[in-house]
């Protein structure tokens, strides 16, 4: 017992000499491959890294975010922390932040978001699916450092108007605002809700490129198209820039928010059931 006690406070005590290492070259995230190239300077031979590794994770130092990956903890003394973006951009690709993060990012709402939303097309490193009310996609919850990440799962083809920005020292892609504002027309749970989304509009249609909006609802479907309609003339944007979406044909009315439930007044110029309160708008 003394003897397996003595090697795993061997291990781990090489073991923070190789993540301060690693922290040193930048790397809070990194890969076996990563630890194997250093461990050697740790006096740590290649054939023992893995234990090392599971020895650091077991005592909180490192995550494992999923095999052969890992994740330096916050709580490492002196080093800085990879940010929760970083991190998701591990955890799933391709990844984009999106919906509340990117909102927040881009300065559109002063309400700070408890999670980290995330838009992918590929696998996801989570344990779990979750399923949020009115949803009708496919959502994935995962935490680490305590941060909760919200991966939302869409098909290929609707991956876009995503572009890179800088967190620091590091490129991370987000949604722009244009595609940011679109995805509150489809999914305003992940924005706190349908008068959150609305007021963003307000406050900031004028500052995003029209054009580009239109075309993204004109690239996604009727439902998308018809919604940024009725906004887009609320807030006050001429009839002659909303042509391409107003002579869009549609059967049927088309819900206004689409986390709620069908109840409220039709619009029949834009198809739309308003089933939105008045505080909502406001």
């Amino acid at each position: 017992m003394n003897a397996r006690k003595n090697k795993k406070h061997k291990h781990t005590r090489k073991g923070i000499e190789m993540i301060r290492k690693l922290s040193e070259e930048g790397k809070q995230i990194f890969t076996i491959i990563d630890a194997k190239k250093i461990a050697q300077s740790c006096e740590i031979s290649e054939q023992y890294v893995n234990e090392a590794l599971y020895y650091l994770s077991q005592d909180g130092w490192i995550t494992r975010l999923k095999r052969g990956l890992y994740l330096i903890s916050s709580t490492f003394p002196g080093i800085v922390p990879a940010h929760e973006f970083e991190i998701a951009m591990f955890l799933a690709k391709p990844a984009a932040i999106s919906h509340w993060s990117a909102l927040y990012f881009h300065g559109m709402t002063e309400q700070i978001p408890q999670k980290v939303y995330v838009t992918t097309s590929g696998n996801i490193s989570v344990p779990r699916k979750i399923s949020l009310p009115g949803d009708n996609q496919r959502s994935f919850i995962r935490k680490v450092n305590n941060v909760i990440y919200i991966f939302i799962k869409v098909k290929k083809e609707r991956v876009f108007g995503i572009k890179e920005y800088w967190i620091g020292e590091k490129k991370v892609t987000i949604t722009d605002p244009e595609r940011t504002l679109i995805d509150g027309l489809i999914s305003p749970k992940y924005f706190g809700g349908w008068a959150e989304v609305y007021n963003a509009f307000n406050l900031y249609i004028s500052k995003v490129n029209l054009d580009k909006m239109i075309s993204y609802a004109l690239h996604l479907d009727t439902a998308v198209a018809k919604r940024l309609g009725w906004i887009l003339e609320k807030n006050g944007v001429e009839d002659k820039k909303l042509q391409k979406l107003l002579s869009l044909p549609v059967k049927g009315y088309r819900t206004l928010n689409s986390a709620g439930s069908r109840r409220g007044p039709y619009n029949k110029k834009w198809m739309i059931q308003e089933n939105i309160s008045v505080k909502e708008t406001k």
